[in-house]
């Protein structure tokens, strides 16, 4: 009895610490939040104006077919200087660092094409709705994968993109094609 009784006494402070600790949370959004509360003020374009019309026309024909060519020509006009990108695959910060991750995606693909499916404001937040069609060099070379995906815009007050996240799933668009990582993922998605 003694022996439980100061069992009991010795684990009651564990206990109780542990129920009033909450576990550690993984916040892989934290980037994303950051680059946004960094963004807040940031004018933007106004909204149903020519310049407005333009960033988003802008952005549009940047991603409808992506070169070599294209992204040398076109990145640092569609991305601001201190722009922010997470693509899901990769976070990345400056015109220049963008523009060297896209060199590299192109390089890597036969083409990639997206079709802008629809577009909406919201308090200087612009959503872009998207199919994506790649093709990759060594990925299932000759097949095409198509995904879709939303992603999140701000403006700068030139029109540039200052912030650009992407909601999509990364899985389906590469992971899922590379050889044995692609039958794992695949068989983790059967089980749920």
């Amino acid at each position: 009895m003694r022996f439980g009784f100061l069992l009991l006494l010795l684990l009651l402070p564990a206990w109780l610490t542990g129920c009033r600790t909450t576990p550690p949370v993984l916040d892989t959004a934290r980037p994303f939040h950051e680059a946004l509360a960094a963004r807040t003020n940031t004018l933007g374009v106004p909204k149903g104006s020519e310049a407005e019309r333009a960033a988003v026309q802008r952005v549009k024909d940047f991603f409808v077919t992506m070169t070599e060519d294209s992204v040398r020509q076109q990145t640092r006009q569609v991305y601001a200087p201190e722009a922010y990108l997470n693509d899901t695959l990769k976070s990345l910060n400056g015109a220049a660092a963008i523009e060297d991750y896209f060199l590299a995606t192109v390089r890597q693909a036969e083409s990639v094409t997206v079709k802008f499916e629809d577009v909406a404001e919201s308090g200087g937040n612009y959503y872009f709705r998207w199919v994506m069609d790649t093709r990759l060099k060594k990925l299932r070379p000759g097949e095409t994968i198509r995904t879709i995906g939303i992603t999140l815009l701000r403006f700068d007050a030139q029109g540039r993109v200052v912030l650009h996240q992407d909601f999509w799933d990364s899985t389906a668009g590469v992971y899922e094609h590379v050889p044995v990582l692609g039958t794992a993922i695949r068989g983790i998605k059967a089980k749920f």
